[in-house]
This record gives C-alpha cells, sequence and structure tokens, in this order.
C-alpha cells in the first residue's frame, strides 16, 4: 500500500501543478463541428489572419490560442471539403472566448484548403509510428462482403502482418496480438477481430476515427509490449433522423442515429442515440453460393451489437454512455469448434472548464470474454476474462504545446481451463489490478522542432513490481516538404496468452496473468543461468523515419524500427512431466523497415506499402523464428472515383508476403497408455504420437491474394443514396494454407475464390 500511496502523490502533484501554471490567461477556446449532423470536426485550421496565431483543432475537435495580446482580430477557419468561416473577434486583456464553429459542408473541394490542413498536421505532430485511419480512407478498400471493414484495411498498413483471411491474427512489427492492446471509447477489447480475417466487430460508419501506433507510442497508452489501436466512435447524429441498411449475400448491416433533443443555437443541451447491428450468414449462405467450397461450406457465422447515448452541451462539455455485444462462431466439425463472445458497457466524458485553458477526458468501463475450443483431436479448451478499466485525464494547452497528465486503473480476473496430455483438467485463475499514472509534455519550438517526452510509472498490483517507464518522440520539419522524427521508449506489460506450437495455424488463445514463480522456470531457461528480474514481460522500442512530400498529392514515408523484447513468458514446450515447469522465458527481437507511398489527386488514390521485417526468440535452449516471421509484406491499393459527383468507384488491393515458419512432422508412431495394471494391452487401441522436427525451420509457401470491387451510388435526395457493389476475392484462386491437423494431416485452406453482392440505402 506504500507503493499505491506513492503513485497517488506523484499523480497529485502533477495534477497540482497543471493548475497553478498560469494564474491569468487572454485566450481564444472552442470546437469545431460539422453542421450537417453536429458531430465534433477534427484538424481544421483555426487562424488569426495576418498574424502569427493560430491552432489545429485535435481529434476531438477542441482548440485553444492563448496568449493573444487585446485588440480586433479576424479569424478564420477551415477544413478540407468545408466552406470557410471568417469571424471577427475583440480581444480583451485577461478574457477567455468560447466559440462553437459548425462549418458547412462544401459542394467542391478546395485544394489549397487540403494542402494547407494535412501541411500543418504533419509539422505539429510527432506522428513516428503511427497513422489515423478515418472511414473515407477504408471505403478505399475493396468492400469485401460488401462493405469496407477495419480488419481489411489494418492488412494494408505498415508492420502489420495478418496470418490469413481465416483464422487469422494481426502481429505488429514483432509482436504478438496478446501484446496488442485495442481501445474503444477507452475500453480494452480482448479480440476485435473475427474468425473469419475479413471482418472486425467495428461497423465502419459508427468509427470517427482509429490511430494505429506500430510501436513507440507515448506515456498515455501501458500495459502492453508491441502496439496500441486507439478506436473512437462518433456521437448519433443531433439534428435528425438517419442511418443505412446494407444486405448481402453473406452478411447484413443496419444503423439508426438521431436526437432525442435536438441541437438548437438556442438550447443549451443535446441528447442523440446511435444503434448498430450486423451479422452473418455466411455458413448458410456459403452451400448456396459456393458450393464448389465443400461440404461443409464456410462455417463461420457472427453477430455485432452496439448502442449509444450522447449527452453535449455547447461549450463542448460531453457525457457518452454506451454498450456492446460481440459473438463469433465457427463450426468445422472434423477438425474443430471455436466460440467466443465479447461484451461490456461502459461511460467516458469530457469537461471544458470555462476559464482555463484545458480539458478533462475519463471513462469507466465494464467488460467480459469468454472463448471455448473443442478440438476432434485434442481435449477441449476454455478462457475466460472479465474486468474493469478507469481513467482521467487533463490536457493543457500552452500556445502550440501541450502538457496532458492522468491516471489509469484496470482490473481483471482471468480462467483458463485446459487438459494433460493424459486428460487430467488443469484450471488457473488469477485477479489482478494495475495501476498506473503518467505526464507527457509535446513542445513546439517555431514549427520547427516538436519535442515530446513523456513518462509513465505503473504499478501491477498482484506481482508487487513497478516499472518506471519513460518515453519520448522527436520531429524536425527540415522544411515543409522534409522531416524527420524519432521514437523510443520502455514498456511492460502482465498479461500472456497461452497457444500450442503443435498447431501450424492456432485456433485458440487462453489468456493468464504472469504466472507465479512456482509455475516459472526462473532461471533464464532449461540450460542458461543467465536469471530475468521480476515476473513481468518488458520490451525497449527504437524507431527512426522521414516523410517527404516532393509534391501536394503525394507523401512518402521511411521508417526502420528496432523492438528488444528483454523478457518474455511462454507455455514450457519442453514440458514432459506433471511435476514439470509451467512456463518459460524468452527473449526476442524484431527489427526491419516500412515503405509508404501515399498519392491523392482528382479521384485517383494509390496507396503502396512494402515491409521488411525479422523476428527472433531465444529461450537458452534454441533459437528460432516464431510462426508469424514474415520477411517480405507487398500491400499495393488503387481506387480510382468517376463520373458525375463521382458516383462510380472502381477498387483493387494484392497482398504478397513470403512463408511463415511450421515445424515439420517427421514421422508418426504408434503409443499406448495405460490406465492401471488390469488394463488390456493385447486389445486395447494405441494412440498415434509424431515425432517432431526442429522448432519452425521449415516455411509455408508465399501467400498471395487479388481483390477487386466496383460501387455505383444513386442520389434519390438531399439525404437519400442508394448504393450497389460487387467485389471479388482472391481473383485467380490460390490456395493458401489456413490450417494442418498434424495428426490426420487434413488441410484446410484460406478463402477460395469468392463473390459478393450488395446493396445500400443510407437516410
Amino acid at each position: 500500500m506504500k507503493i499505491l500511496r506513492n503513485i497517488l502523490l506523484v499523480w497529485g502533484v502533477l495534477l497540482t501543478s497543471v493548475f497553478s501554471i498560469y494564474a491569468q490567461n487572454t485566450m481564444i477556446k472552442g470546437f469545431t463541428y460539422d453542421n450537417s449532423n453536429g458531430e465534433t470536426l477534427p484538424y481544421c485550421t483555426i487562424q488569426l489572419i495576418g498574424t502569427s496565431y493560430g491552432a489545429l483543432s485535435d481529434g476531438k475537435g477542441a482548440f485553444v490560442i492563448n496568449k493573444i495580446p487585446a485588440g480586433t482580430y479576424v479569424l478564420k477557419a477551415a477544413s478540407l471539403g468545408y466552406t470557410d468561416i471568417i469571424d471577427t473577434i475583440v480581444v480583451k486583456e485577461n478574457s477567455t472566448i468560447t466559440k462553437r464553429y459548425s462549418l458547412e459542408p462544401a459542394s467542391t473541394t478546395l485544394e489549397a484548403v487540403q494542402i494547407h490542413g494535412e501541411g500543418q498536421r504533419k509539422e505539429q505532430e510527432t506522428r513516428t509510428s503511427v497513422i489515423s485511419v478515418t472511414p473515407k480512407e477504408m471505403s478505399k478498400m475493396p468492400s469485401i462482403g460488401g462493405q469496407p471493414d477495419f480488419a481489411q484495411y489494418l492488412q494494408v498498413l505498415p508492420g502489420i502482418i495478418s496470418t490469413g483471411d481465416q483464422g487469422g491474427q494481426l502481429y505488429v512489427r514483432g509482436g504478438t496480438p496478446v501484446q496488442n492492446m485495442l481501445l474503444l471509447d477507452g475500453v480494452i477489447l480482448y479480440n476485435p477481430f473475427h474468425s473469419i480475417g475479413i471482418f472486425s466487430v467495428f461497423d465502419m460508419d459508427i468509427m470517427s476515427s482509429a490511430d494505429v501506433y506500430t510501436g513507440g507510442f507515448g506515456a498515455e497508452f501501458g500495459g502492453r509490449l508491441s502496439s496500441v489501436m486507439d478506436i473512437k466512435t462518433r456521437d448519433g447524429n443531433k439534428k435528425h433522423i438517419s442511418g443505412k441498411v446494407d444486405l448481402s449475400n453473406i452478411e447484413s448491416q443496419i444503423l439508426l442515429e438521431g436526437p432525442l433533443v435536438k441541437l438548437k443555437d438556442n438550447r443549451k443541451t443535446s441528447l442523440s442515440f446511435i444503434l448498430s447491428g450486423k451479422g452473418s450468414y455466411l455458413e448458410q449462405a456459403s452451400k448456396i453460393f459456393y458450393p464448389y467450397v465443400g461440404e461443409e461450406g464456410l462455417p463461420y457465422n457472427f453477430l455485432d451489437l452496439y448502442g449509444k447515448l450522447t449527452l453535449a452541451t455547447q461549450n463542448g462539455t460531453k457525457l457518452n454512455i454506451f454498450g456492446f455485444n460481440y459473438d463469433d462462431r465457427v463450426n468445422y466439425s472434423s477438425i474443430a469448434s471455436y466460440a467466443w463472445n465479447n461484451w461490456g458497457v461502459g461511460a467516458n466524458f469530457m469537461i471544458v472548464p470555462g476559464d482555463v485553458p484545458t480539458t478533462i477526458e475519463g471513462s469507466l468501463s465494464y467488460s467480459k470474454y469468454d472463448c471455448t475450443l473443442d478440438d476432434a483431436q485434442y481435449f477441449p479448451k476454455e478462457s475466460s476474462m472479465d474486468g474493469f478499466n478507469f481513467n482521467l485525464t487533463f490536457n493543457y494547452y500552452l500556445g502550440k504545446s501541450v502538457l496532458n497528465v492522468g491516471m489509469d486503473v484496470v482490473g481483471y480476473n482471468t480462467d483458463y481451463l485446459y487438459h494433460t496430455a493424459l486428460g487430467a483438467p488443469v484450471d488457473i485463475n488469477d485477479h489482478t489490478t494495475d495501476l498506473s499514472v503518467f505526464a507527457k509534455f509535446k513542445y513546439n519550438l517555431r514549427n520547427k522542432l516538436l519535442i515530446e517526452p513523456s513518462f509513465r510509472l505503473q504499478y501491477y498490483y498482484s506481482v508487487g513490481e513497478v516499472s518506471p517507464e519513460p518515453r519520448l518522440a522527436v520531429k524536425y520539419n527540415i522544411n515543409n516538404k522534409l522531416r524527420l522524427k524519432l521514437a523510443a521508449g520502455l514498456y511492460s506489460q502482465n498479461l500472456i496468452s497461452v497457444t500450442s506450437d503443435q498447431d501450424v495455424v492456432s485456433l485458440f488463445s487462453g489468456f493468464m496473468s504472469s504466472p507465479i514463480s512456482s509455475e516459472l522456470l526462473s532461471d533464464y531457461m532449461i540450460n542458461n543461468t543467465d536469471t530475468m528480474k521480476g515476473r513481468l514481460q518488458k520490451s525497449q522500442h527504437v524507431i527512426l523515419g522521414l516523410e517527404y512530400d516532393p509534391i501536394p498529392q503525394l507523401s512518402i514515408n521511411l521508417e526502420g524500427y528496432y523492438k528488444n523484447f528483454s523478457q518474455l513468458i511462454t507455455a514450457n514446450r519442453y514440458k514432459m512431466f506433471e511435476n514439470d515447469y509451467e512456463f518459460i522465458w524468452e527473449r526476442g527481437r524484431a527489427y526491419g523497415g516500412d515503405v509508404t507511398l501515399k498519392y491523392d489527386d482528382k479521384g485517383f488514390y494509390v496507396w503502396f506499402v512494402y515491409s521488411l521485417g525479422w523476428v527472433k526468440r531465444d529461450d537458452g535452449a534454441v533459437r528460432y523464428n516464431p510462426h508469424f516471421d514474415r520477411r517480405h509484406n507487398l500491400n499495393i491499393l488503387l481506387s480510382y472515383s468517376f463520373g458525375k459527383r463521382k458516383s462510380w468507384q472502381v477498387d483493387c488491393r494484392w497482398n504478397f508476403g513470403t512463408g511463415f515458419p511450421y515445424t515439420q512432422t517427421l514421422s508418426y508412431y504408434p503409443h499406448y497408455n495405460p490406465v492401471n495394471l488390469n488394463d488390456d494391452y493385447v486389445s486395447n487401441n494405441e494412440d498415434v504420437y509424431f515425432l517432431l522436427a526442429d522448432l519452425n525451420q521449415a516455411r509455408l509457401p508465399s501467400y498471395h491474394r487479388l481483390d477487386l470491387s466496383a460501387k455505383k451510388k444513386f442520389f434519390l435526395g438531399e439525404r437519400n443514396t442508394l448504393e450497389l457493389s460487387i467485389s471479388f476475392s482472391n481473383i485467380y484462386n490460390y490456395r493458401n494454407i489456413f490450417y494442418v491437423n498434424r495428426t490426420t494431416n487434413n488441410v484446410i485452406y484460406q478463402l477460395p475464390f469468392l463473390y459478393y453482392f450488395g446493396i445500400t440505402w443510407r437516410f
């Protein structure tokens, strides 16, 4: 408890410092909104014309311009695709002016606004090893299944490797799925992707933005070793009822949103809602539309539900209450049946005080995750997690610099049930609580040098360990076309997942907190006396990058990275007897580089990503490449919009990746395990055992796939559109391996050539 008190004391001192920085200040602050639906509008340029005073609204639409001399100014608010707002403002000494700017969507896009707004964001944010994803960018993907999906778009981002379109999981620059943190409005999701890897749990139309950090993330995030995906959902329409109905041959979606209390100029508050549901009937539809895939078809079904209420005030203060339920089912009767469910409820808020340049954000939520695997050859497995998380952050604006101070509390229970080779059940359950405080300061020196030091102090109550984690991000703007950037930091994690090395592709991961010392081999590993320190997993990141915009329509990004996984915990692959250690230590490293090219002009869009990477592990007995080590990965995405009002759109994506490592089967042999001395070993059947080669010394064949889609939009009225779509995946029907049953040698392949057609009505 003494450690806990000290951490809270540090947080209190930081928080007190925030409010004592400025006693008085002259400022203009406010929010930017989309006037068509009342939704906040991020990354608008706010400029006092003829002066150096200005700001860029953040991801929540908030902006602050402070330390302004008294006088009369003309303010301009501008954003890509919106009509500018011009406002005359009289500024008095030591006064605070609060503004609400609702920008009207423009009928034409001004290229000058596009260049200025995007360029200003690049110059004012470090953004090393992070990509911001919007629904507009996701719509450039071939709409496999009828609608573009976040899971599909993640697979074309630099540094992200997918193990396939069936049962595939995402590995980010050498990190495993359990080392990736995914946040939905502040709630931790433990499995955001469905077993058919082209679908996530999110409806693209409820997403506001997603920031994907592939490494080097700041101190506002913690408890994960590799990456962060921070997803924000939008509010419901505050002005009128709207929605969509989407039908395709394999899934359906429905969305409804609108005001319960309308947003009006003479009304101080508004109340809106948004409801979304989507489900797949692929198991049934595949037998009709794809009879060539086999008797079992494609036995993947899911159902996703999401709801949200938003109470908002004119000055930007807001409260959201939301809930979700995500359900997934797979049933390959000859191999395995797999199911998981994730549900949760939560609330988040933003408070905008009237007289200080700050915003206060926080969230409180509870969620539960369950998954089961019934294998035809092995014993069943079960894993569950449930818990809460709470966070509170103070954002203080100092001109073009920002100070963030906050705290996180995460508590969860884990329960993992599996069976030994002899069928004895093993049930491991635990409870843990993590507490952390953090501070981050972004210093902007004349729009030339950005320095963003941050520090996180993480306390893991269940293991009694404190992890101090300094981090740093730097960007140097050589000129308005060329920028250098760097990010580095220390990271820790208490959560682990358990998978089997015997599976060529794993369908199941069991979640646990760090095991107790009696279950964990204390030495570095089997034949090494180098002892690990503590029970936490740890990593260190260094990323160097370069941004270059030779012309306004073209941007090039180069990044090299090194991740050192100095302490990892994994299941003991050498365990032979009941009293052997359950878990062992490992070390690892991942390094490589990415090249990203983006071209966007007059309806023509090109996205090119090439990634070169190495992932290595060392358990003290053997050095090996884990099963997700892909040396080369290439993604090419093309999109073209044309016709009147850009009503036609054609999209194409090609992916190539070299083969993953796997462990070969050298031979099979019969083996009999007597239960007692009276067993009739003459007439009883023997079990089939197999002899394995060295760990992951072979490689699967290379993976590649070509997808195409076309859309046509019909405008039926001011707010009514009808869209027809058709898409094709794996056009040349390449047989990519999905799963190999090591006992029977049965092979299931990734998705074959499939076609999809759908219709979407938006109103």
